[in-house]
């Protein structure tokens, strides 16, 4: 169509300094030859100003001038900025006029009348400019985080697997059908190097509970601390546990928001050792988390610590489009500990006589007991004869607790 253009332009100054109607003839016949087009349309197309600068279209009179669209937006705000459509039938009303006897808005008469004019559409367009400014102040304002997420650095991998002492934490809601209300939560933590975990539960999410589990939990556990690792949650991102490692000197980091796999060690722990024994349902009472506290205390731990083996990741080879992971030899937390060159020689005594007392048959027996005596207190709880533990609960209507599960 371009080159069509050019050959049209040449013949053009050709076809206006024509002197006589046949020559005019013979280059209309001769385009029409070249270009295969319609004569009527090169006839048009020839005395068109294509070849010439396009006229400038005649603007529009404004009628909504910047006095308008700066009442616009003040009314905009007042209403709690609504779309043209809800501002619309406002502005019609009788409203207009009371705001301005009321002094929330100082605009002319004419101002008004043309308020009170406007379509919903040219609302929309009048308060485009006002609504990207509002976008570009949600999206790209300063993130103003508590100085607390401010002390605490961020950690993303990079873990030495071979130092014992690095603890990933992380809380677990056993709140069935409804986040309302009190229920029961799980403060878990898992050692990297050696896969240890402690349990311990707690009746809401508050940062002194919290607190008080880890420091329960710490002392059952058989090599010292160096580092905690939680995530973003404020049960653990508290002053209570900043200070407690700084008097303790241990290195306190977090992961990084919404990246559930900078905490996978104790992730993987959530479905292995809480889900896979409590299951999904809503656990409210203290009679409830006192049964899960002598589970997570006594035979639970032991069973998963001592008798449990747990595989490590070597190294992972990527070839050709596929990713080859390589584990060493699963071995229990407690073998893994019990290796380790980390731990004095006593404590390692002290391990292996509680491990020469143990029976995991016994211990399976304990848990199972334990959690069928959790279940009949869920049961009498809720007036209600079969559960199914392991079926995860969908949202219920606002106010209904686990009627039927």
């Amino acid at each position: 169509m371009h080159s069509k253009n050019q050959y049209l332009k040449e013949l053009q100054k050709r076809y206006f300094q024509a002197r006589s109607k046949k020559e005019k003839s013979s280059i209309l016949d001769e385009y029409c030859r070249n270009t295969h087009q319609n004569r009527k349309y090169a006839i048009r197309k020839i005395n068109s100003s294509f070849s010439s600068k396009p006229k400038k279209r005649k603007k529009r009179k404004q009628i909504y001038d910047g006095y308008v669209k700066a009442a616009l937006a003040e009314l905009w705000e007042i209403f709690d900025r609504p779309c043209g459509q809800r501002l619309f039938p406002l502005l019609e009303t009788e409203l207009l006029d009371r705001l301005r006897q009321l002094e929330e808005v100082f605009i002319t008469n004419e101002v008004a009348e043309k308020l009170k004019r406007i379509s919903a559409k040219t609302i929309d367009r009048a308060l485009k400019h006002q609504k990207e400014v509002l976008h570009h102040r949600r999206k790209y304002h300063r993130k103003n985080n508590p100085l607390i997420y401010q002390k605490i650095p961020v950690r993303a991998g990079g873990w030495d697997r071979t130092l014992l002492g690095q603890i990933q934490a992380d809380l677990v809601e056993h709140c069935g059908q409804s986040a309302s209300g009190l229920f029961a939560n799980t403060v878990c933590l898992c050692g990297i190097a050696s896969g240890w975990w402690e349990g311990e539960a707690v009746l809401g999410s508050g940062q002194e509970r919290a607190y008080e589990a880890i420091t329960n939990m710490r002392e059952r556990t058989p090599f010292d601390w160096i580092e905690i690792h939680p995530d973003n949650d404020t049960a653990f991102i508290n002053w209570h546990l900043v200070r407690y490692c700084e008097r303790e000197k241990i290195t306190f980091t977090r992961s990084r928001p919404y990246k559930k796999n900078d905490n996978s060690f104790v992730e993987q722990k959530n479905s292995t050792h809480i889900r896979n024994f409590l299951g999904h349902l809503r656990y409210d009472t203290a009679e409830e988390v006192a049964i899960i506290n002598d589970l997570y205390r006594n035979e639970l731990r032991l069973y998963k610590n001592f008798f449990q083996p747990v595989m490590k990741l070597k190294e992972k080879i990527r070839d050709k489009g596929k990713i080859h992971r390589k584990y060493d030899t699963p071995k229990t937390p407690y073998q893994r500990v019990m290796e380790s060159d980390q731990i004095p020689e006593t404590r390692k005594n002290e391990l292996k006589a509680l491990y020469l007392s143990l029976n995991p048959a016994q211990l399976k027996r304990g848990i199972e007991m334990k959690l069928k005596k959790l279940y009949e207190a869920y049961e009498k709880k809720n007036n209600s004869q079969m559960i199914e533990p392991f079926k995860k609960q969908t949202p219920s209507t606002p106010g209904g607790i686990l009627a039927k599960v």
